[in-house]
């Protein structure tokens, strides 16, 4: 988990790549994502998507600890020399996926069994695509979706809406320690 020091992400700064829409660092509620599931273990972990993904660490978590094919999408397409990084540094591969929230179709979301997310709902903007995005992962037979955020109320609003639409919990989690991070998770188990 390379910080923006490391000389592979300088190597990619210097190649100028430079991510337009937040993918400009790892975001610490992937760390909550994968702390969970670590102690939550997902029933299936074959296939995930991780949706706006930044430099992937959460993607790259599942192909290496569970062997998942997983692919890694983000709006912005600067951040997969960044993603590429830090995959070849963990030594794995995900597949590269440029989309929007709003444009990921029924029909994709049917080959994965787990869909991740962290930092995604920053904006007001972002709670209705997102939103959508979920029901069609539950209604596409996704089997478990989990979305971390540092609480913020566009996150919590959309979390919500989610629950009380598909069920599932907001939960509040926190890592202390050398990876310090606190936020809430949204999960949602659609098995």
């Amino acid at each position: 988990m390379p910080t923006a020091s490391h000389k592979a992400i300088r190597a990619v700064k210097r190649a100028g790549h430079e991510p337009s829409i937040h993918g400009t660092k790892l975001w610490r509620s992937s760390f909550l994502i994968m702390d969970y599931l670590h102690k939550n273990p997902p029933e299936r972990a074959d296939t995930v998507l991780d949706a706006g993904c930044g430099w992937g660490i959460t993607g790259i978590w599942f192909a290496k600890r569970f062997g998942s094919q997983v692919v890694s999408m983000d709006a912005d397409p600067d951040v997969f020399p960044y993603l590429d990084a830090v995959a070849a540094l963990n030594k794995v591969k995900t597949t590269p996926l440029v989309d929007r929230f709003e444009k990921l179709k029924k029909k994709q979301l049917a080959t994965f069994d787990l869909l991740v997310a962290a930092d995604i709902c920053f904006w007001d903007d972002l709670v209705k695509p997102v939103g959508k995005m979920i029901d069609k992962a539950i209604d596409a037979g996704v089997g478990q979706v989990v979305i971390a955020d540092p609480e913020r109320p566009t996150f919590h609003e959309m979390a919500e809406k989610a629950v009380r639409k598909h069920g599932g919990d907001v939960i509040d989690w926190s890592l202390k320690g050398k990876l310090k991070a606190t936020g809430a998770l949204l999960v949602i188990n659609n098995q």
